[in-house]
């Protein structure tokens, strides 16, 4: 039932993500334009797959775009016939999902952190340099899309005093049942301390208060058994495949 509600409401019936954003249904296919370009959704019968997938990359065209593949999206031999026809495949990740009324949510910053929002483009350019150490993120791309997203979530820092060491998104969903948890990159030599956890926390508290009753996570292998332990419980895995820029 969580995972029906799930793909019914962020996938099947998705919302942009910022203002500047639209999102099409096509009847066979959901996709998101803007900050990012994405099929958000699919369901596609055997003999009709590949002339699918061909459709969309005429119609991105030179733009780089995303195919969200999840486990259960048809037909079976979906991921062969995206690589087939150009996509490379990204590390699978699982979508974990919790109840925030039952989320353990009680971690707090370790001595000598403080949690802010952010709020303008010099906080962005902090979250940019999280992200490059973190996760060598690009920082032009990584910036533009921040700063497309600014005021459509929450974004949190936490300092060690005048440096940022880890970084995290919460992203919100109007009309939906679900907030969404994203990044919670922690840089070198601050890994191991709780930041993650508590950073997660931090935005399930805030998804809580705004009326959300889930918050979900698309999880890598380091982050999922952190996860389980405060109460996440996996529904799926999901594999991004990306269609470069031609």
């Amino acid at each position: 039932m969580l995972r029906s509600l799930f793909d019914t409401q962020l996938r099947l019936n998705a919302r942009p993500d910022t203002p500047g954003d639209r999102v099409e249904h096509t009847g066979t296919v959901v996709r998101h334009l803007g900050s990012w370009n994405a099929v958000l959704w699919s369901q596609l019968s055997e003999d009709e797959a590949d002339a699918e997938i061909a459709a969309q990359i005429a119609y991105f065209g030179e733009r780089e775009f995303e195919w969200k593949l999840y486990d259960r999206d048809q037909p079976a031999d979906l991921p062969e016939r995206l690589r087939a026809a150009g996509f490379t495949a990204g590390e699978p990740e699982t979508l974990m999902v919790a109840d925030t009324a039952r989320l353990a949510c009680d971690a707090t910053p370790p001595d000598g952190i403080t949690l802010r929002e952010v709020r303008d483009e010099a906080d962005v350019d902090l979250m940019v340099e999280v992200g490059a150490r973190a996760f060598g993120s690009t920082p032009t791309a990584q910036r533009e899309r921040l700063l497309a997203e600014l005021g459509s979530g929450v974004m949190v820092l936490a300092m060690a005093g005048t440096e940022p060491v880890c970084a995290a998104r919460l992203s919100l969903h109007p009309g939906t049942d679900f907030a969404g948890l994203w990044g919670g990159g922690t840089v070198p030599g601050w890994r191991g301390r709780g930041l993650y956890r508590t950073l997660v926390a931090h935005r399930a508290r805030i998804a809580a208060a705004r009326g959300y009753r889930y918050v979900h996570v698309e999880a890598l292998p380091t982050s999922a058994p952190i996860l389980a332990r405060l109460g996440f419980r996996a529904l799926a895995t999901t594999i991004p495949f990306t269609h470069a820029a031609t």
